[in-house]
């Protein structure tokens, strides 16, 4: 796999795959519409580009090709973070995370999910 970070729209596309699976480019293409308006052409162009970056795999075996992600959501969401962190916040977690949390109202459940998570890493270090 190729350490390619996608672009915004390579991103859409990218989350519908994680959500749906496999999907034809006329799948990923209506799930598209429902929020903005896009050519079928450019969803099928960004689809072939990011085969070629090694985003997607696509099996050409039947008569409509199917995509499916090539790389995970978990591994992409960490290489955007990364660079954010770097780029943004001059390589500080703790100030992308303060900022974050100081504009996004978390709930209860997320904030117990980050106690346990820094419980776990304090606990790691120890």
């Amino acid at each position: 796999m190729k350490n390619t970070k996608p672009t915004e729209a390579e991103l859409e596309i990218l989350n519908i795959l994680w959500q749906k699976g496999a999907c034809s480019v006329r799948q990923v293409h209506e799930v598209i519409e429902q929020t903005k308006k896009s050519g079928y052409t450019t969803t099928l162009k960004l689809m072939q580009i990011m085969d070629d970056k090694g985003l997607v795999t696509r099996d050409s075996s039947a008569k409509v090709h199917i995509f499916k992600a090539a790389v995970t959501q978990k591994q992409t969401q960490g290489q955007l973070i990364k660079k954010m962190i770097d780029t943004a916040f001059n390589g500080s977690a703790s100030q992308m995370v303060l900022q974050a949390l100081g504009n996004h109202k978390a709930s209860i459940e997320e904030l117990k999910e980050i106690k346990e998570y820094l419980e776990k890493i304090e606990t790691k270090q120890k």
